[in-house]
């Protein structure tokens, strides 16, 4: 058994927040869980082509958007899932940051980096 509070974890900016990366690969859980914020009134096109992700939003609200025009909202007690890897819009509201606990499955390393670019989805 251990524990990680989350201020004990360096938050890596990616361009739209920061991420807490709580539990990683070494960690040996089979599954890793991030801490993630959106700031408010950013959007994200985001792709994980070699991880499936559940999301589940404890604060702030947004809406979430895969490439066929199906949109949900986002808001604090809510999860979504995206299978199959797919690539999505990730926006958080005007009004606040967008939080939510990231699972990843398999477990990410934890020292990816996060290129957002205008041009196409980011992916590690």
């Amino acid at each position: 058994m251990f524990t990680k509070p989350t201020n004990e974890v360096s938050a890596v900016e990616w361009g739209s927040g920061t991420s807490h990366r709580l539990l990683v690969e070494k960690d040996n859980m089979g599954f890793a869980v991030a801490d993630t914020v959106f700031r408010s009134g950013t959007e994200s096109k985001l792709e994980y082509r070699n991880n499936l992700e559940v999301c589940y939003c404890i604060r702030g609200a947004g809406n979430v958007e895969d490439t066929e025009g199906n949109f949900f909202e986002v808001t604090p007690g809510m999860v979504y899932v995206l299978d199959d890897n797919q690539p999505h819009y990730l926006r958080a509201s005007d009004h606040e940051d967008l939080e939510l606990v990231s699972v990843f499955n398999p477990p990410t390393r934890g020292d990816e980096k996060r290129v957002l670019s205008a041009r196409g989805f980011s992916t590690y």
